[in-house]
């Protein structure tokens, strides 16, 4: 799998997740359950429309084409994308799951300042994981519905991004998002889609 999804319990992986491969089928009833194990998702990609900034729904799920012409560059349609429980943490760095991986989305729930630092020890150990030193890394803080705007930069404060930019060899993006209201999903698919 060229890219994987992780992020402690209860992050919010799995509804981000959902939100992006069928964006109408998340609001503010929808629930997920935590994921035990894995789960894989298969993103197809909104096309954008010539005459507004806005993405449109993407396309019927039946579309088996791989790539389409883009300024001389084919785009992926679709990928697919490994979400690996939090509870399965221990045992990410033993496992196969770090293997050709291309791309990875670590998410972090912005909302529940008491878990940050935990994420920010398992992003540490992600960064420092040596099959791991050349891949893209996009860090999602998520649940942005549920928190107000100074929670943001507290999160980073506490996962002392600043510092660590400077100091690691990966590229790392980050978005802010909220599976309900759709924000940052269409900067999620931009660097999904990207090479």
């Amino acid at each position: 799998m060229s890219c994987i999804c992780l992020g402690p319990k209860r992050a919010g992986k799995t509804h981000l997740l959902k939100a992006l491969q069928e964006p109408d089928s998340i609001d503010e009833t929808s629930y997920s359950m935590p994921t035990i194990g894995t789960g894989i998702f298969r993103i197809y990609f909104p096309e954008k429309s010539a005459n507004a900034d806005r993405h449109k729904p993407p396309p019927p799920p039946t579309t088996d084409a791989v790539a389409t012409p883009h300024g001389g560059k084919h785009l992926p349609k679709f990928i697919q994308v490994l979400e690996i429980g939090g509870s399965m943490a221990p045992l990410w760095r033993q496992s196969q799951y770090f293997e050709d991986v291309k791309k990875l989305i670590y998410v972090v729930d912005a909302s529940n300042l008491c878990q940050i630092s935990a994420a920010g020890v398992l992003f540490y150990s992600i960064l420092t994981e040596p099959r791991l030193q050349k891949v893209k890394i996009l860090l999602v803080l998520t649940k942005m519905d549920y928190s107000y705007r100074q929670m943001r930069n507290e999160a980073l404060l506490m996962l002392q991004m600043s510092k660590l930019q400077k100091q690691i060899r990966q590229q790392v993006t980050i978005v802010e998002a909220s599976a309900v209201t759709k924000v940052g999903l269409s900067t999620i698919y931009d660097w999904l889609q990207r090479p």
